[in-house]
């Protein structure tokens, strides 16, 4: 057996994010046969004995409480930025300027402009990068883009996207911190169309092309909350709830909604195409199905058909268990580490990159101007 090469990993943030970054790293050399060995060497968080919890609990080599540690560490090849989205375009930029390997969760940045910076950044410094839209790589949604790359929707009309939560409906939920620091505008650049509409957003374009133009209106519902932080009541900057109309290049026209304020809904997220021969259509409550219409079907038979993807020649599935069993949602984030890596070690980058995440923050800084303008946004 060839000898694998260690790849130092430097993780930025000890939340949820980082969790499901960490243990994708911990998994994925157990299902895929990879010419890397990820190895988790230091985790960098704002409570030291935070960070230390977490290195216990997933296996990091050292903690540190400033960032830079990580970046300037000559033994680290990959960093990993898991952090509020303020602090990304800070981090990447220097990470790249010190010749390391860049992941990034979504949304790439706050703004188009910081994304530019980064996507320049990383660009200039030749290193590889890669943004964590994780829902690319759930088999049922990676077989979607295979079909629909095949020809077998044909000519598409429609693309619609909702993804609906409700934890922000009580005006009791505050805004910053460290556990709500997604409602205030500060850290997190926007509400819903950075956070959940850019899922949407980035799975549109990777299945249906890129889109023209946009016409959009969000909604703040709670307008004022207090901030952790300052211990103030203040204004609420950020969307609660987004919905905008959009045509793509190829012609056919788009429809997407988000909110927190959809009662009942933790996190509903679903797309459909309709094509000319076929439409197809995805439900992340039922992940491992996809959905699938055939108009060239037999009239007696045709139907919604719903495939269970779980076979060998389904993809990533030949890497997992038997036919017939199904994954979740963490197996998306050990797909994207074995593709990351499966390329790092040809040189080569992943998708999404930086480049592609600075388009998706093109279109959610459209959509927001566009609800500010209430007109519509060409691209």
């Amino acid at each position: 057996m060839a000898t694998k090469k260690n790849l130092n990993i430097g993780m930025i943030g000890y939340g949820f994010m980082a969790r499901t970054h960490s243990n994708a790293y911990r998994r994925v050399g157990n299902f895929f046969n990879l010419d890397y060995k990820p190895v988790l060497k230091k985790v960098c968080g704002l409570v030291e004995a935070e960070a230390q919890a977490f290195a216990d609990s997933w296996g990091y080599e050292a903690v540190t409480t400033d960032w830079r540690s990580v970046v300037e560490d000559k033994n680290i090849d990959l960093v990993e930025i898991c952090v509020p989205n303020s602090l990304h375009a800070e981090i990447a930029i220097a990470a790249a300027e010190a010749g390391k390997m860049v992941v990034c969760e979504k949304p790439l940045a706050r703004n188009a402009a910081e994304a530019l910076a980064m996507t320049e950044a990383v660009e200039k410094a030749g290193v590889l990068n890669f943004v964590s839209f994780n829902y690319r790589r759930i088999p049922a949604v990676t077989l979607a883009k295979k079909l629909i790359d095949e020809g077998k929707l044909g000519k598409i009309f429609h693309y619609r996207a909702n993804f609906l939560q409700d934890w922000t409906i009580s005006a009791d939920v505050p805004q910053g911190g460290k556990d709500t620091w997604r409602l205030d505008a500060k850290s997190a650049g926007s509400g819903v169309t950075g956070d959940l509409l850019a899922h949407c957003i980035d799975l549109a374009v990777w299945q249906n092309g890129s889109i023209k133009d946009v016409n959009a209106m969000t909604e703040t519902f709670v307008k004022e909350r207090k901030n952790v932080e300052t211990g103030k009541v203040e204004p609420v900057t950020i969307d609660d709830a987004c919905t905008f109309f959009c045509r793509f290049a190829n012609g056919s026209m788009g429809n997407f909604e988000s909110t927190r304020y959809a009662r009942g809904h933790k996190a509903l997220f679903t797309f459909e195409l309709n094509g000319e021969k076929a439409s197809i259509r995805w439900d992340l409550h039922d992940l491992h199905r996809l959905q699938y219409f055939d108009h060239r079907d037999e009239g007696i038979v045709r139907g919604w058909r719903s495939i269970h993807v779980s076979d060998g020649d389904q993809p990533y599935m030949k890497h997992w268990w038997v036919p017939g069993l199904q994954i979740g949602y963490e197996h998306s984030f050990v797909h994207q580490a074995a593709d990351f890596l499966e390329a790092a070690a040809k040189g080569e980058n992943a998708r999404p990159t930086f480049r592609d995440a600075y388009e998706t923050a093109r279109i959610c800084d459209a959509v927001l101007k566009s609800a500010t303008d209430g007109q519509w946004v060409s691209l």
